[in-house]
């Protein structure tokens, strides 16, 4: 009963802590975007390393008359997504 007790004051006080956490800045916001895009593109480098190795091992151990095993497609360099600090074109001014 104790441990329940803790348990969901625990959690009842994170949820509060959580509500209060001000909005990110534009910089923090900023980071958090590279930090996904480069979590992305590693995920994709090891999905080519992946196949590489398979293929690798499929070759190896290949009979004769079974077709190649797919080619793997190199991912493209890493290209960091666009920042916010480049300003917006103005809108068009109203007649």
């Amino acid at each position: 009963m104790k441990r329940l007790l803790v348990g969901s004051v625990c959690l009842i006080g994170s949820t509060v802590a959580l509500a209060a956490l001000p909005p990110p800045t534009p910089q923090q916001a900023e980071a958090a975007a590279l930090a996904k895009a480069k979590t992305a593109y590693a995920g994709t480098v090891a999905s080519y390393q992946l196949c590489q190795s398979i293929n690798a091992i499929a070759m190896k151990y290949k009979t004769a008359g079974t077709p190649n095993p797919a080619p793997c497609v190199a991912p493209p360099p890493f290209v960091p997504p666009a920042t916010a600090a480049v300003a917006p074109a103005p809108a068009p001014a109203k007649k």
